[in-house]
């Protein structure tokens, strides 16, 4: 799926970004929650993979808020019918008088608001990792995020972490906190700065503890959906609470810890989303298909970090990952994931699946980051934006018989480039951990 053109919305005085994500019989309108930049999200394969599954069944319209990405800053804090009149604004941009609204963390507060004051607009609300509150109010509301306790705690800890480590992935901590020791991590710095600045945040959290729905969901009229992953660090308790005080609210417990809807598994989240919406779920089985399989990793990585220092490390995996995505889709592959301080990407064809090795090796060779490439063609097994199979493992396998800035390659991938201007050199046979038999294996030299 290819990033969507992204338009612009008036709301007032300011310019709202949004895009419009596939062309399904549902209209859907997608709040994110505390983070957005719509073009950098397309970036992440699982973001990818959330919003393919929900244009499968909806045409989607997703928006950066006020403040957020690519929409207008904000230098005061937004009120919530402000921020409510934005959601208005992009559906009348597209002539959408009704449609159902899926709002995950703030945006699922601010969905609540909006289907309580234009119950005439929303169709379904979608609650996922809600709260009705971000401070406890005992004995109504006990639940606090991160043991904080009040408006003020809360904003002098996120003031003074943002102030000093915004951009490293701080956000990791509440918002996914599966990849804070992943080098997924480079990344979702990058994602912050492109989200908003340190003040910017701090600006819209004081718009986001003031939030407080108790009195609102009981108002709530229309058929409602609550998710809540059970190790949320945005209290379990408290999206409990949502489901609990809003009428006839349906109430579904996932598991993870992770509080993003688009990290963990984020096709377990569309499924309930498609059953609520449409009585039926139309996840498919394993779909198998033929792909060259590459796998990459950089060599010496720990070392290297320990000489550089943590920040400048940061910044070098920023640059490989976007220098290792802009081959990749220059080469028409796919990024099925990042494994530890390499990726794995899957290709229609072996000659470019080798031209793009090729390439990689020579860019990141410039940076001072060396890698290591190997590539296998088999039959793999597709699901949930994924792939296995035994393929797999012997890329995984072919890769780590690889030297610094060397491609290896089986010679299954050889023998279907037979015909093109690729060399290869004879690197004999091996046999590779957890693989049968003998595996030849080649290097290619000119591609």
């Amino acid at each position: 799926m290819n990033p969507p053109e992204t338009k612009y919305a008036r709301s007032g005085d300011f310019s709202i970004a949004y895009q419009v994500v596939g062309d399904g019989p549902i209209d859907l309108v997608h709040i994110p929650g505390l983070l957005s930049h719509l073009d950098l999200a397309w970036e992440n394969p699982k973001y990818r993979r959330f919003m393919e599954r929900l244009s499968a069944f909806a045409r989607v319209l997703v928006y950066d808020k006020r403040g957020c990405g690519l929409s207008d800053p904000v230098t005061e804090p937004p009120s919530v019918e402000e921020r409510i009149d934005d959601t208005r604004a992009v559906m009348d941009a597209e002539g959408i008088e009704s449609a159902a609204v899926f709002g995950c963390s703030e945006g699922a507060a601010l969905s609540a608001f909006f289907a309580a004051a234009h119950p005439e607009s929303v169709s379904h609300t979608i609650l996922y990792g809600s709260f009705a509150r971000l401070t406890p109010d005992p004995p109504d509301y006990p639940w606090t995020i991160l043991g904080l306790q009040d408006a003020e705690q809360t904003l002098q800890v996120f003031r003074e972490t943002m102030r000093d480590h915004w951009g490293e992935g701080v956000t990791l901590a509440l918002l996914a906190p599966s990849l804070l020791e992943t080098n997924e991590r480079a990344w979702w710095g990058r994602y912050e700065r492109g989200a908003m600045s340190p003040r910017s945040i701090e600006t819209l959290m004081r718009s986001n503890v003031e939030l407080d729905l108790r009195e609102v969901l009981p108002v709530i009229g229309v058929p409602t959906l609550v998710m809540h992953r059970d190790g949320d660090p945005l209290p379990f308790g408290g999206g409990k609470y949502v489901a609990e005080h809003i009428p006839e609210a349906r109430f579904v417990e996932l598991h993870g810890d992770d509080h993003w809807p688009w990290v963990g598994d984020p096709d377990e989240v569309c499924n309930h989303v498609e059953e609520f919406l449409t009585g039926q779920r139309s996840a498919a089985p394993p779909d198998r298909v033929l792909a060259t399989v590459m796998f990459t990793d950089i060599v010496g990585s720990t070392e290297r970090a320990s000489q550089l220092g943590d920040r400048r490390w940061r910044e070098l995996l920023d640059e490989h990952e976007r220098l290792t995505r802009t081959e990749i889709d220059r080469h028409r592959g796919r990024e099925v994931k990042t494994t530890g301080d390499g990726v794995l990407a899957t290709f229609d064809g072996p000659a470019r699946a080798i031209r793009c090795a090729s390439s990689l090796t020579s860019a990141t060779d410039g940076l001072g980051l060396p890698i290591r490439v190997g590539l296998h063609t088999g039959e793999c097994e597709r699901r949930n934006g994924d792939i296995g199979g035994i393929a797999v493992h012997i890329g995984a396998r072919v890769m780590a018989e690889a030297g610094p800035g060397e491609v290896l390659v089986s010679r299954t991938v050889k023998d279907l480039t037979v015909g093109s201007d690729i060399d290869f050199e004879e690197r004999g046979s091996r046999q590779l951990k957890g693989v049968p038999g003998e595996w030849e294996l080649f290097a290619v030299s000119a591609a």
